[in-house]
């Protein structure tokens, strides 16, 4: 292994408690230069937070009053992300290029482009021209990100197997998010594009990722909770499969019951999440169970069978706790300054 890489791989156990850098106590930290783009999972976590519930109140014909306060603070939450993100661009831009060359932080950037589809669909029947701009803006940012990422990955010269995680489906995940607004918002065939880069990359990152965890090291307790990142891929797929095809057929099925499959596995491993020290990837855990959530109430609507209504107001009902929990240690991590910390 390279000095680069072995040095990228021991940053991923730094812990994330510490207020100064471990080899230079006495220096300030410019905290705004080490945000990292991670961030934006919070936002994907809270927009799938909303989405979800809104998509309750569609299920169940009942209002929520809770609901245009998650719409609000969701879309606040971005905003202030994306202003310190794009300082960040102004004031550090070598620190942001460290980022798009880091072989594990490259893959949350394209986090910002699915928060903007996120926000699209969270939008969609209260302010469509809104929805329009948001999803058009996070079609051509996901589109340019998976460029990017994925021309990285072809040409990289310092990516070890240790490197590889959940994380990567990240870029997988945006592509195939695009038509849950597209389509209806009548891009069918601009939906069909990134469905197919998505749906093509998940099961070639899928093997890479169980032969990583099944033949080297177990993964870094830092990104431990990134595993729940499996749920996203088949879980997001048959939401937009449905919203492009109309229909609950075979494939359909089977990306419905995987994402299920990869929930259930997790869940089962609660014990060993649940003494985890908290980090940023926590959030991790929100979006992925706000997809699978979601799609249960879609099997509900699509089947007519209220199993899946209430595996998706339970999984949902499970969700808003956690996230409820994830603002607080986030909040908590914040004030004690131990995020934003130079490897």
């Amino acid at each position: 292994m390279t000095t680069e890489a072995t040095a990228a791989a021991s940053a991923l156990d730094a812990p994330a408690s510490q207020g100064v850098a471990p080899d230079q106590p006495s220096v300030p930290i410019n905290r705004l230069e080490h945000f990292p783009a991670a961030f934006f999972s919070m936002v994907m976590g809270m927009a799938g937070l909303t989405i979800g519930w809104e998509k309750a109140q569609a299920v169940t014909e009942r209002s929520f009053p809770f609901v245009p306060w998650l719409i609000g603070a969701t879309t606040v939450l971005f905003a202030i992300l994306a202003l310190l993100y794009a300082s960040k661009v102004v004031l550090h831009p070598s620190a942001v290029r460290e980022e798009l060359r880091h072989p594990v932080r490259i893959n949350f950037m394209p986090a910002m482009a699915i928060s903007l589809l996120l926000l699209s669909v969270v939008y969609l029947g209260l302010a469509p021209t809104a929805s329009h701009w948001l999803w058009m803006t996070g079609a051509a940012l996901q589109f340019g990100f998976t460029l990017f990422v994925v021309n990285a990955w072809i040409h990289h010269e310092h990516f070890q197997i240790q490197h590889m995680n959940p994380a990567w489906f990240i870029p997988a995940v945006g592509n195939v998010l695009v038509p849950v607004a597209g389509v209806p918002l009548g891009y069918d065939l601009v939906a069909w594009f990134f469905f197919s880069i998505g749906i093509v990359l998940w099961p070639v990152l899928l093997t890479i990722v169980f032969y990583r965890v099944l033949f080297h090291q177990p993964l870094p307790e830092r990104l431990m909770p990134t595993l729940f990142i499996l749920i996203a891929p088949p879980a997001v797929g048959f939401i937009a499969y449905v919203r492009l095809t109309g229909d609950v057929d075979v494939f359909a099925r089977v990306l419905y019951f995987s994402a299920v499959f990869f929930t259930l596995l997790l869940v089962t491993q609660a014990s060993r999440f649940t003494r985890l020290r908290f980090f940023l990837s926590w959030w991790a855990y929100s979006f992925p169970l706000a997809a699978v959530s979601i799609a249960s109430m879609l099997m509900a609507e699509e089947t007519g069978n209220a199993l899946f209504l209430y595996l998706g107001f339970g999984l949902l009902t499970m969700l808003s706790g956690i996230v409820a929990l994830l603002l607080v240690q986030t909040g908590i991590a914040v004030r004690r300054r131990g995020i934003c910390l130079p490897e």
